[in-house]
């Protein structure tokens, strides 16, 4: 089975036909250059990784919280960015109502609000004041 392909390498068109041969070894054509590539092993695919995307910011620089799934199921608040926890507002076992204020965390210098996405239970609080956090990580988990 033969595959064609148009490459640019370092601003250099190449054309480049595979044909696999045998399994340890693949017949490749570079620009009409034959070359006989023998291969070691066979590696695994690779998957597809999507790039991460930055938080989105409101006009004061503020994350905006962003809604997660309504479902019965726990779902858990997560930082928008890396920061510092300033306060803890709740306590496990409340109950929280979207909107309402569960923490603060600095980040930039500047205070922000981190609020629930959705009524609920808060069934776990996995930060304390003065703990540091990573973007993603999470913060509270509301059943």
């Amino acid at each position: 089975m033969k595959k064609e392909y148009n490459l640019k390498i370092n601003g250099a068109d190449y054309n480049v036909v595979i044909d696999q041969t045998e399994d340890a070894s693949v017949g490749v054509e570079v620009n009409g250059t034959p070359f006989l590539v023998e291969i070691d092993r066979l590696a695994k695919p690779i998957a597809k990784v999507n790039p991460p995307v930055a938080a989105p910011v409101n006009a004061v620089g503020a994350p905006v919280v962003t809604k997660q799934p309504t479902s019965g199921s726990a779902a858990a608040i997560k930082s928008p960015l890396p920061g510092v926890v300033l306060s803890v507002e709740v306590s496990v076992g409340d109950a929280v109502k979207a909107g309402q204020k569960l923490l603060v965390l600095e980040a930039m210098k500047m205070e922000n609000s981190i609020e629930a996405d959705r009524d609920g239970k808060i069934t776990a609080i996995k930060v304390s004041k003065g703990d540091s956090v990573l973007e993603g990580a999470e913060l509270i988990i509301i059943g």
